[in-house]
């Protein structure tokens, strides 16, 4: 593990308490605080993104980073037929994950630690990959988007979100300055411009969409 590696799980276990709280928004001081650095909610944005996964998959699927799964739960109920594998390189992260899982019954998920630019699958091995909040963290974004891509099969569907910079200045400004010292992002931080070559460099159909310093797209192989 390089110093890199080993600050974003130290940022993400000593988080791990009020994760949640900030995505979510459930509090006065997580409102204000994404009220003033993000200004929208995440809402604005995640039913559409999660949107893209059919109701009725059945296909094997991989979510990466999977976070606490605090956005995806209630989907993941409702794709009963699904192989999902949930892949994050915290353990912390990890297991609040599994907690979630078994305490709303879903068991046809398995949870896996491991490293996001070196998957531990075979090429081709997915139906769709997932990645929510996740890039703007990863150091090795380069072998992100290219072991993403791997091991998802020809036809597959990869969609996700992520920060992107030149957005807005407010938002920028607290990334550099608070975020990215703290462990929480990794640079670089991709324009949405740099976000659409990279990925039309990959996959056959690409949409690309952003709300504000927010990117989420949907590709297809």
């Amino acid at each position: 593990m390089n110093d890199t590696e080993d600050k974003i799980k130290v940022a993400y276990k000593e988080s791990k308490n009020i994760y949640d709280d900030v995505l979510t928004a459930n509090s006065f001081w997580s409102k204000a605080y994404n009220k003033f650095a993000w200004g929208m909610k995440d809402e604005d944005y995640v039913l559409t993104l999660l949107s893209f996964i059919p109701n009725d998959f059945d296909g094997k699927m991989l979510d990466v980073p999977v976070g606490t799964a605090v956005f995806t739960t209630n989907k993941y109920k409702t794709i009963k037929n699904a192989d999902i594998t949930a892949l994050d390189y915290s353990t912390d992260m990890l297991s609040q994950a599994e907690k979630r899982f078994e305490h709303m019954g879903i068991s046809n998920i398995k949870c896996v630690q491991g490293d996001v630019s070196n998957l531990p699958f075979e090429a081709d091995n997915f139906d769709m990959v997932l990645s929510m909040n996740g890039f703007h963290a990863f150091p090795n974004k380069e072998n992100a988007f290219k072991e993403t891509a791997r091991v998802l099969k020809k036809g597959g569907i990869f969609c996700g979100c992520f920060y992107i910079s030149g957005e807005r200045k407010t938002t920028d400004f607290i990334v550099n300055k608070f975020l990215m010292p703290k462990g929480w992002f990794t640079p670089p931080f991709y324009t949405k411009d740099e976000v659409s070559q990279i990925l039309n460099k990959l996959y056959t159909k690409v949409e690309v969409y952003n709300i504000k310093s927010i990117v989420y797209f949907r590709c297809v192989k």
